[in-house]
C-alpha cells in the first residue's frame, strides 16, 4: 500500500469538510485556507506554491522612511488623493528611467496596490463610450481582474496567448479588437501565471492595434523588471524595460510594489497614464464621474468612491525606494533575483520527476526564471493535479482558474519555498515520480 508524505486521512477528511466542489478550481485564498488547516493538523510543512507573494523583507529604506513619516505626524492626515508630489515626482522620473517613455509627474497616482489601479483603469476605460464597453483579457492572467469587471457589470472577453505568439498575435488580436467594442485591454507583462514575456515585436502589435481601434492597453506591471534575462536595473542607461508605451500614445501603466520592491502589505502600486490620455475628454463619462476628462474621472470619480487615497506614511516609504532607484544608489532588481535562482533549482527539480513545463517559450526563446513557471504531469488535467499534490505536501493552483487553455497544468510560485527547503520538495518529487509511474492515484485510491 502506497503511503503520501502527507497522512492521506488527514487530507482527505478536510477537502471533504472543506465543502469545495473542486479542490483544483478552488481559488487561490480558498487553497491558502484548506492547506493551512492540513499543516495544522498533520504537523507537517508543505511546499506552499499557491499564494504569489513576496517571501524577501521589505527594503530597510523604505521602513525607515515610513516610520519617520508617521513620526512627523502624517498618520493623522488624509494624503492627497492624487498623491504627495514628492513621490509623484520620482514615479514620474522612474518610468523615464527604466522604462525611457515620458508621463508628467501630475499623471502618476499612487494607488492602493496595483489591484486598486488596475479596478480603476477598468472602470474609467470601458467607460469612454457607450458602444466600447469591453474589456479584452490576453490570458493567462491574474484571475481577480476578472472578477473586477463582473462586479461592477463590465464584459468582458479573453483569449489564450499560448498559441500566438510572434507574428501570430497579431491575426488574432485584430479579429477580438476589429469588432469596435472593446475600451481596453489587459495583460501582465512578466506574466503571472506563465511567466511568459511579450516580446518587443508583440508589444508592437498590440500597441498599433489598440491605437488603430482606439483601445486603451492596460499594462499590468507587477513584476518590473524581473525578467532576469537582461539587467533592467540601471537608472537611464539600456536596456530599458519593454512596454507597450513605445508603440502608442494612450496607455496605464500598472507598477506595483508589493513583488519587486518586496512592499505586499503596504498596498501601494502606481498607476502612470499617458500625458495624451490623462487629458482626454469622452462625454459618457460625466454620468459615471462627473466628469469628462478623462484623469479627472480616474482620480476624483474612481479613486475617491474607493478610497481616500493611500496611506500617507506608505507613501514615503515608496517614495525612498523610488528615489534611491532613480539615484542608482539602491539596486531594486538585484534585491529580488533571489527568485529567479530559486525557479531556477525548482523546475529542474520537477522536471528531473516527471514533470514539463507548460509555457516553456518567449516566441522561441526559453522563457526566464523568475516568481512563477508552469508544470504537468502527463496523466493527470490541472485540477486533478492540484488535489493529488496536496498527498505529497506541495500546493499549488490550477491554470484553468487563470483563463488558461493549458487545462492539463499548474502554477508554481516560488516566493515562499527558501532554498532550506529543496531537499524536503526533491524527497516529495521523487516520490511522486515513483508512485505514479505504475498509475497510481492518490484521489482515487483514497475516496
Amino acid at each position: 500500500m502506497t503511503t503520501t508524505p502527507i497522512n492521506a486521512n488527514i487530507v482527505r477528511n478536510l477537502i471533504i469538510k472543506s465543502g469545495l466542489k473542486s479542490v483544483g478550481l478552488a481559488s487561490i485564498r480558498e487553497t491558502n485556507r484548506l492547506v493551512y488547516n492540513i499543516e495544522k493538523e498533520s504537523g507537517e510543512k508543505y511546499i506552499r506554491m499557491e499564494m504569489g507573494i513576496p517571501g524577501l523583507g521589505p527594503p530597510e529604506i523604505a521602513v525607515k522612511a515610513e516610520t519617520e513619516a508617521i513620526k512627523k505626524g502624517v498618520g493623522s492626515k488624509y494624503p492627497p488623493f492624487d498623491g504627495i508630489p514628492e513621490l509623484k515626482n520620482e514615479i514620474s522620473l522612474f518610468v523615464k528611467n527604466f522604462i525611457n517613455v515620458s508621463v508628467k509627474p501630475a499623471y502618476c497616482i499612487p494607488t492602493v496596490g496595483s489591484m486598486q489601479g488596475c479596478f480603476m483603469s477598468i472602470m474609467v476605460s470601458a467607460r469612454r463610450f457607450p458602444h466600447k464597453n469591453r474589456i479584452l483579457f490576453i490570458d493567462p492572467g491574474f484571475p481577480v481582474n476578472k472578477l473586477q469587471t463582473k462586479v461592477i457589470g463590465i464584459p468582458s472577453e479573453n483569449f489564450d496567448v499560448y498559441n500566438y505568439r510572434g507574428e501570430a498575435l497579431q491575426n488574432k488580436l485584430e479579429s477580438h479588437l476589429a469588432k469596435g467594442n472593446f475600451g481596453a485591454l489587459m495583460y501582465s507583462n512578466p506574466n503571472n501565471p506563465s511567466w511568459i514575456c511579450f516580446t518587443d515585436k508583440e508589444l508592437k502589435i498590440i500597441g498599433e492595434l489598440c491605437k488603430k481601434y482606439d483601445v486603451i492597453p492596460l499594462e499590468d506591471l507587477a513584476y518590473i523588471g524581473m525578467d532576469f534575462r537582461k539587467d533592467y536595473s540601471k537608472p537611464g542607461v539600456p536596456p530599458f524595460i519593454p512596454s507597450v508605451a513605445h508603440y502608442t500614445d494612450n496607455y496605464i501603466l500598472l507598477i506595483s510594489s508589493s513583488k519587486s520592491f518586496s512592499l505586499a502589505g503596504q498596498r501601494i502600486g502606481m498607476a502612470a497614464i499617458s500625458n495624451g490620455l490623462f487629458t482626454a475628454e469622452y462625454d459618457n463619462l460625466v454620468q459615471y464621474f462627473n466628469s469628462n476628462q478623462f484623469g479627472y474621472a480616474f482620480i476624483y470619480g474612481a479613486m475617491y468612491a474607493l478610497s481616500s487615497g493611500v496611506s500617507h506614511s506608505a507613501q514615503y516609504g515608496l517614495y525612498s525606494i523610488l528615489k534611491a532607484s532613480n539615484d542608482g544608489t539602491y539596486n531594486f532588481v538585484d534585491s529580488v533575483k533571489e527568485y529567479g535562482e530559486r525557479a531556477k533549482i525548482m523546475k529542474k527539480l520537477f522536471t528531473d520527476n516527471g514533470f514539463h513545463i507548460v509555457y516553456d517559450k518567449d516566441d522561441n526563446v526559453d522563457i526566464a526564471d523568475g516568481f512563477y513557471f508552469t508544470i504537468a504531469f502527463t496523466g493527470f488535467t490541472g485540477p486533478e493535479l492540484v488535489e493529488e499534490l496536496l498527498y505529497y505536501g506541495i500546493s499549488s493552483i490550477s491554470l484553468v482558474t487563470t483563463g488558461s487553455d493549458r487545462h492539463e497544468g499548474l502554477r508554481a510560485c516560488v516566493s515562499l519555498t527558501d532554498k532550506d527547503r529543496f531537499k524536503a520538495l526533491e524527497s516529495r518529487l521523487k516520490q511522486f515520480h515513483k508512485d505514479h509511474k505504475d498509475g497510481f492515484k492518490a484521489i482515487e485510491f483514497y475516496k
